[in-house]
């Protein structure tokens, strides 16, 4: 039997040496942009019926610094999962936590409030700009609008802010990749084209949107993704419940993208980095938490 082979004492110097050649810009032109996209929903965008209960369709976009994000915001939720599971092979959905369904099973409420505590701290620490768009069915009704496809008009109006946010880092000569969770052949059969239609035109800047959608699988233990999700609902109920309180979105507010920078982080995000269509109203202020997952942070400093 042969004898193992030994490790060259050059061999770990390898990695080392590839990751100066691949990180050195030079003078060589990026590719693409210093921002990540994820982006998730909440409610049925079906105008076919509308859910009394939570009649609204919400479209959030997550925004990343990618070094911050691959650095904090993946170890951050790693880690949590380590704690709370013993293993990191675990999805965070905000409706499977809220029901207390699959792998989060509470033995009582104070073990259920603990694990959203800690939960909600990271996303509170964590750094990130919001853009959402959220669709009231009940007033596209009443009102008398046309019942537009609530997916492709949340879209329309969250890429164009996405473009403003690009063009305040300067970063419209470059590629940005928004990430969507699959939902079905067809369905994303319909948003790519959507998302390229927009992207190609068909914007309030007659413009060409440097982004490129990225399907990622259900199954994807994606750290951006999760986030998104547990923030949409959040943004949901501060337009479907607008008389009850809402902690979760009082601290969201501070992420949305707005006028006058960070410096002005928590105001003037309506039409900005907010928006209820057809008819924007401002959410409820602070308040207790009625819902699971509540976030904050300073979203403009990334």
């Amino acid at each position: 039997m042969s004898e193992p082979k030994q490790l060259s004492s050059t061999q770990l110097p390898l990695f080392e040496a590839v990751s100066r050649s691949a990180t050195a810009g030079g003078s060589e032109k990026p590719k693409f942009s210093s921002y990540i996209v994820y982006v998730d929903e909440s409610g049925d965008h079906s105008m076919v019926t509308v859910d009394e209960a939570y009649p609204v369709f919400v479209l959030s976009f997550c925004i990343f610094h990618k070094a911050y994000y691959a650095r904090s915001v993946v170890t951050a939720l790693e880690s949590f999962k380590f704690a709370q599971f013993g293993h990191d092979i675990v999805i965070l959905h905000e409706r499977d936590i809220r029901k207390e369904t699959g792998q989060f099973r509470f033995s009582n409420a104070q073990e259920k409030s603990r694990f959203i505590g800690a939960l909600t701290k990271i996303i509170e620490a964590g750094k990130f700009v919001l853009i959402a768009s959220v669709i009231d069915k009940r007033r596209t009704h009443s009102s008398g609008e046309t019942a537009e496809n609530p997916y492709h008009v949340a879209l329309k109006f969250c890429l164009e802010q996405l473009r403003e946010f690009l063009a305040e880092k300067e970063q419209l000569d470059v590629t940005t990749h928004v990430v969507v969770e699959c939902r079905g052949k067809r369905e994303d059969a319909e948003l790519e084209l959507e998302f390229r239609r927009i992207c190609s035109g068909a914007n309030r800047f007659s413009a060409i949107l440097p982004f490129t959608v990225i399907f990622a699988d259900k199954k994807a233990n994606s750290s951006g993704l999760q986030l998104a999700d547990l923030v949409a609902r959040p943004i949901g109920l501060s337009v479907a419940r607008l008389e009850q309180s809402n902690r979760a979105f009082a601290i969201l507010r501070e992420k949305f993208f707005c006028r006058g920078g960070r410096i002005q982080a928590g105001k003037d995000y309506e039409g900005v980095g907010y928006l209820v269509y057809p008819e924007a109203q401002k959410a409820k202020g602070p308040g207790e938490p009625t819902e699971a997952v509540a976030p904050t942070g300073n979203p403009q400093s990334t």
